[in-house]
């Protein structure tokens, strides 16, 4: 046993970054496994009590040991023959429960990961969840010891499911060679099982053949909700009830929308944290895993040139603009939703708070959702007068939903004002819409003219012509801009507006993965940052109900716009009510 203990002690020396992880992730473990958190007290304090017997009993020997003793035998050999006392030894109870805590090479292993989709057969599985778990499995960020199951209502078999998910994997340039033997691989650890959403039995079912494949004392498990929205809770309680794991932590992922409005936002959430609490709970939405929202705080909080410029008193207006070049192929989803409950809820309004906050207390995910919250419950209730809706219109020859009804919008456009001390009188300017002239994803903030600037005349006293912009973009061709003035080469003087490119292609030669990639691998390391929390919910509800109450109130009919035009006219008295041009046109 003292040699086992003390292979265990070499083992943490050696090993200083396993130690590490651990510690950090302790604090999660605990809360989200109550159970074995008790248990785990009582028996490592029998363990504690009994090491410190042990100690004692050393230090007793090296003492006896320094002394001379009345022996035919060399002191060495006293001690090798000498038996330690038998109540110093492990209680057989630790021993038999905790024999894997001892073992070196489980200590190696690390914990199994089972990560079920539930709704496996839908289109998002498909096409976006299980070719982002391959680019996961194949990089190296899903341990050895990881299973893949899907969860649906249809009677399919385990190479059922490999042949229609198959087609969808593919590896990145860098990833190329060997690419079938990592299909293979992956495929391999893929399993199914078939069920009802709200069905004990099912779930039951999934929770034991899981069990067959999770090894040693830890396992972990996670998951993925892809499942219509009026059947999310069912499936919910129904894993909470028999698929949870008790010897891990467990995560569930849910997609948006969250709700129709606050009201059943609210009693969603409610619902919802009966059965798991919030450090479980990952709202995702895909738009928010993209590089360009990661990197907002890496621009701000590391760069001294752009955080002291972050306020009203530099900035004139920001702007955040996400459009579609393509009209929505189906309508049946976005007929009940529509682009604000869509785009604008999650997306435009976490992007804003990503970018408006405060500077956290560190980059804990907790930490940053404070100040973000913080900044949704500063925004200004929603004028009616700055709010614009559109819907285009397209004909049966176009290859687009027509059926859409006449009060959905396809396009918004409003003015926000954060009501604090940093950006006090400042317009956030957003605008999403589909069927638009082109596909773009870019945040613009324009500052402020210069004071008594020496070279109005040089642009015609069109200071508009002179303002700096940085511009963040995503889509097309990722990259950072910033524009400045400077003076044409050559005689006289002669001042052009140009722009500093940091264009991603160029600068970096590796493929940007996929946004599903990046946040399902913060769910596995249980950052949480880039999605929201239930009080981050409400505060955006608040933002938008108003508006939307309006809407079904009034029969509010959005204004029309052709299909692959550039929007509702009305966009652009909007701009002109606040001194804002929209700088994408």
């Amino acid at each position: 046993m003292l040699k086992r203990l003390k292979i265990q002690q070499r083992n943490r020396k050696r090993e200083p970054a396993n130690e590490f992880k651990s510690i950090r992730n302790q604090d999660k473990d605990q809360s989200e496994n109550p159970l074995r958190n008790l248990a785990n007290d009582e028996l490592f304090s029998e363990a504690a009590s009994t090491i410190s017997s042990l100690n004692d009993f050393t230090e007793e020997h090296t003492r006896s040991t320094s002394q001379p003793k009345e022996s035919s035998l060399p002191s060495s050999q006293n001690v090798i023959s000498k038996k330690p006392d038998a109540s110093l030894e492990l209680p057989s109870s630790f021993v038999q429960t905790h024999s894997l805590n001892l073992n070196v090479d489980d200590h190696h292993r690390g914990p199994s990961l089972c990560i079920a989709v539930i709704g496996a057969t839908g289109e998002l599985a498909r096409k976006k969840i299980f070719p982002a778990l391959f680019a996961l499995y194949y990089s190296g960020f899903l341990p050895e010891n990881v299973g893949i199951f899907g969860y649906s209502r249809k009677n399919l078999t385990d190479e059922d499911l490999r042949s229609l998910i198959a087609s969808t994997l593919t590896c990145r340039i860098d990833h190329e060679q060997n690419c079938e033997d990592k299909m293979d691989a992956f495929l391999s650890r893929t399993y199914y099982l078939n069920g009802g959403y709200d069905n004990k039995e099912g779930m039951s079912k999934l929770n034991a053949r899981m069990e067959q494949i999770e090894e040693g004392y830890r396992a972990n498990r996670i998951f993925y909700l892809s499942v219509p929205q009026e059947a999310l809770l069912d499936v919910a309680s129904s894993l909470a009830n028999n698929a949870q794991t008790k010897k891990g932590w467990n995560r569930i992922i849910i997609e948006k929308p969250f709700g129709f409005d606050a009201l059943s936002s609210q009693w969603f959430t409610k619902s919802l944290l009966s059965n798991f609490e919030e450090k479980q709970i990952y709202r995702i939405d895909h738009l928010l895993g993209r590089n360009l929202i990661e990197n907002l705080t890496v621009l701000r909080f590391s760069n001294l040139v752009f955080e002291p410029l972050w306020s009203r008193t530099y900035i004139r207006n920001v702007q955040v603009l996400l459009s579609e070049d393509l009209g929505m192929q189906s309508g049946r989803y976005f007929d009940g939703y529509g682009v604000i409950r869509d785009i604008v809820h999650s997306h435009m309004l976490q992007t804003i708070a990503l970018l408006a906050m405060e500077p956290p207390i560190s980059l804990d995910g907790e930490d940053i959702r404070n100040e973000k919250v913080k900044v949704l419950r500063s925004i200004r209730k929603l004028d009616p007068s700055d709010v614009i809706l559109g819907q285009y219109k397209a004909t049966s020859g176009e290859r687009v939903d027509v059926s859409l009804s006449s009060l959905t919008p396809t396009f918004f456009a409003a003015a926000l004002y954060i009501d604090n001390g940093r950006w006090d009188g400042v317009p956030f300017l957003i605008k999403a819409g589909v069927g638009l002239i082109k596909h773009r994803v870019e945040i613009r903030i324009q500052f402020n003219h210069v004071p008594g600037n020496l070279y109005r005349e040089r642009f015609r006293h069109n200071t508009d012509l002179a303002t700096n912009e940085l511009i963040l973009r995503d889509v097309p061709d990722e990259a950072i801009l910033v524009k400045i003035n400077n003076k044409i080469p050559g005689l006289g003087l002669q001042l052009d507006a140009s722009e500093l490119n940091l264009l991603y292609k160029d600068k970096y030669n590796v493929e940007v993965p996929d946004s599903y990639e990046h946040l399902l691998l913060d769910v596995i390391d249980g950052d949480n940052h880039l999605f929201l929390r239930s009080d981050e919910l409400a505060a955006a509800w608040s933002i938008l109900t108003p508006v939307l109450q309006e809407i079904d109130r009034n029969n509010i009919a959005p204004e029309l716009y052709e299909l692959g035009g550039r929007g509702p006219v009305g966009a652009y008295y909007l701009w002109a009510k606040h001194g804002v041009r929209w700088a994408d046109d």
